[in-house]
């Protein structure tokens, strides 16, 4: 019962914080995961709620999102997370700079991880020092943003972190902001589960996760329902401010644990 309570309240509060950033909850959950989980069923244990997440928030959310928005962000990211889901298979070629250890967890810094690391810290910046913050991001960089956004969307998984810090700066409301986001990540997510899949399906991998933890992924998967909820009623109580300083501190947190190779 203590994988249940613990899972289930980390979904649940995690879900509702996400609800405004428009990412963190893979980053979040997954270290819980691999309490109870081997790591590798942790990852695919956390894939499935993110993916039920997202429906469940289109289904609450989705009628606020921007259209121009979708369609000049939207669409470059669904495009290029094929191309960066892709590229994982070329992933080996990144050699480790170092590694270190963290009690039992080992650490691994790369230059892929410590770039993303810098370019997230960037962003940061941008949302929480106060003359950075009202930056506004001209229309002709949507559509490099959203490539962008896509490609590491789809090569690591980060797409929510980076296409946060572009579609605050853009000048939409706090509903616009959470149901544009819901859309795209959604968007992106298909695109690269499905290279995911056709990539899995060319190895000998046979590993999934087992029938008796199913019961375990629904109950967070319910949970995350239950936070999204919550997070929706104070929806219209919630400032684009705030939502900077969320979205700046969860930036500043994976920029650090990316760079020390935790992530």
């Amino acid at each position: 019962m203590t994988s249940y309570f613990v899972i289930c309240i980390a979904s649940l509060l995690v879900a509702g914080l996400t609800m405004y950033s428009g990412f963190g909850l893979g980053t979040l959950l997954m270290p819980v995961f691999a309490l109870f989980f081997p790591l590798e069923l942790a990852v695919a244990a956390t894939a499935v709620v993110h993916s039920a997440n997202n429906i469940f928030k289109i289904s609450l959310v989705g009628k606020f999102a921007d259209r121009r928005l979708v369609l000049s962000f939207g669409v470059p990211a669904l495009l290029a997370a094929f191309a960066g889901a892709a590229a994982l298979g070329y992933v080996a070629q990144f050699g480790e700079l170092a590694t270190w250890s963290l009690g039992t967890r080992q650490a691994t810094i790369t230059p892929l991880k410590l770039a993303m690391g810098l370019l997230m810290l960037v962003f940061a910046l941008c949302e929480l020092l106060p003359r950075l913050r009202k930056l506004r991001i001209d229309q002709r960089w949507l559509v490099p943003g959203g490539l962008l956004s896509g490609f590491f969307g789809g090569f690591s998984g980060h797409q929510g972190a980076l296409r946060s810090a572009f579609l605050t700066k853009v000048g939409i409301s706090p509903q616009a902001f959470v149901g544009t986001n819901a859309v795209i990540g959604f968007m992106v997510d298909t695109a690269r589960i499905a290279t995911y899949a056709v990539i899995f399906t060319q190895t000998d991998s046979t590993r999934t996760i087992e029938a008796a933890q199913w019961p375990l992924v629904l109950a967070a998967i319910l949970a995350a329902f239950a936070g999204v909820r919550l997070g929706r009623r104070f929806l219209t109580k919630v400032t684009m401010e705030s939502i900077q300083t969320l979205t700046g501190a969860l930036l500043l947190l994976i920029a650090l644990t990316l760079s020390l190779g935790l992530l």
